[in-house]
């Protein structure tokens, strides 16, 4: 992929909304890119045991240490959202299909976030000690051929104590609505199947590249045993949001990020990045949720 290819998130579940995210001066290429070394990447050993946050143990509000939120460049003590009593109603998709969702439905004065981030590039040691330190719960969204070359990472960054947890971004991050049905079957159940070998668990959650798909997808996704297609409203570039529809965050916004490093982001750490998210969504007032306390 083309360093200068932008971003453009596919149809939305409501109105075909699309994310233009482009014309912001610290842009960085908001398409999900993969690595340099895709060819070389390979799988690293299976067999792997599920943890407890594979299982789905939710964090505790609050679970990081009180001065942790110094430590990574914070004013002020991260806001945890806990479980909610009962999950949101998630509009039912036509038979055979899995839904889409761009945003979770909670009340309008629910100020609460999700923490995303995709492909799986960039595999910063110090990243891992930001994540557990503040016991971010982040929902990854891996790419075989860029996470395999070390998997043990992301394993790490799942069983830190936050109920992190990892989901499917495809094999090699095609733009689905290129492909044949068959096509996209094999590249998210592909994914799907070694994922499962290597954490011991079939993601239930998927994310397409690019954010594009279409019915096929939709089908395919169920068939391959996923139960939702998760898009996002708001990416984070390197020093800012950008939002799909107007300018601060929403009740129940799913954040995109990456795992990327400076090479990617101008010279800017992954945990930079990552400080300077937190400090806006801080600065909004918000807290930040499980995305699958939520779904």
């Amino acid at each position: 992929m083309k360093h200068a290819r932008r971003l453009v998130a596919g149809t939305l579940a409501a109105g075909a909304l699309a994310l233009s995210l482009t014309g912001c001066g610290d842009n960085v290429d908001t398409t999900e890119r993969l690595g340099r070394k895709t060819a070389e990447a390979t799988p690293d050993a299976a067999g792997a045991t599920p943890s407890p946050a594979a299982s789905g143990a939710s964090p505790a509000p609050g679970g990081a240490s009180d001065e942790a939120y110094k430590k990574w460049g914070l004013t002020a003590p991260l806001q945890y959202a806990p479980k909610p009593a009962q999950k949101p109603q998630i509009p039912k998709p036509g038979a055979g299909k899995v839904p889409v969702i761009d945003r979770i439905p909670v009340p309008a004065d629910d100020k609460v976030v999700f923490l995303t981030f995709d492909d799986g590039a960039e595999k910063d040691p110090e990243f891992l000690k930001m994540a557990a330190d503040l016991k971010l719960p982040i929902s990854m969204f891996l790419t075989d051929s860029v996470a395999s070359s070390d998997y043990g990472h992301f394993e790490k960054l799942r069983d830190n104590g936050s109920s992190s947890t990892i989901n499917n971004h495809t094999l090699s991050h095609p733009n689905l609505r290129t492909l044949s049905f068959e096509g996209q079957k094999k590249e998210i159940c592909g994914q799907q199947d070694r994922l499962e070998k290597r954490f011991g668990q079939r993601p239930p959650l998927f994310r397409p590249p690019f954010g594009n798909y279409n019915d096929d997808t939709l089908r395919a996704a169920s068939e391959c045993g996923v139960s939702s297609l998760v898009l996002w409203r708001v990416s984070m570039q390197i020093n800012n949001f950008q939002y799909a529809e107007g300018s601060a965050l929403k009740p129940g916004d799913i954040v995109l990020a990456h795992f990327r490093g400076p090479g990617e982001l101008k010279g800017t750490t992954e945990t930079q990045m990552t400080t300077r998210m937190l400090q806006r969504i801080q600065d909004q007032g918000y807290r930040i949720g499980r995305l699958e306390d939520y779904l």
